[in-house]
């Protein structure tokens, strides 16, 4: 049985964040598979992207409750300091500076839904609203195992 730590809720604000990488368009239930694909091959690639600010990092980013086309999906990407020669098959995202409440998740990458209801638990207990419409980001530590993943969930606040 893998280990799980869920640690508690903080809130913080983030400037802009500019991320490259891969979108990952697939069925719901898909995701929790295609994902880590996406994550290795942007591994793989790494060394076609410029200036890349800590190759040691991957952010998901996914809004929730989309209403366009172009929202649709996850990104999972690495955070660029300006955008520079973008590989044709990569994608480029720029998350506007926002406010999230974030949890960490060390564990098996299928207790991931069990760590963001308890942040939404805490989210709704401590009187914030979710921003469902907004870029939602996952910014993963360790990803080499899914059995034994680090990451951080920031769910958009108001």
């Amino acid at each position: 049985m893998s280990k799980q730590i869920l640690r508690h809720p903080t809130v913080k604000k983030l400037d802009e964040i500019k991320l490259v990488g891969f979108r990952v368009l697939c069925s719901g239930e898909q995701y929790i598979n295609e994902i880590p694909k996406a994550s290795m091959r942007l591994c793989k690639r790494m060394s076609e992207i410029k200036h890349v600010i800590n190759p040691s990092l991957q952010y998901g980013a996914f809004v929730v409750e989309n209403t366009l086309d172009e929202e649709e999906g996850y990104w999972i990407c690495v955070e660029v300091k300006e955008y520079e020669e973008i590989p044709t098959d990569m994608v480029f995202l720029s998350v506007p500076s926002q406010r999230y409440a974030i949890l960490r998740h060390q564990g098996s990458n299928d207790k991931i839904m069990d760590a963001y209801t308890r942040l939404h638990k805490w989210i709704e207990e401590n009187e914030y609203k979710r921003l469902k419409d907004k870029w939602h980001l996952e910014i993963f530590y360790n990803w080499n195992d899914t059995e034994n993943i680090d990451v951080e969930l920031l769910d958009t606040i108001e």
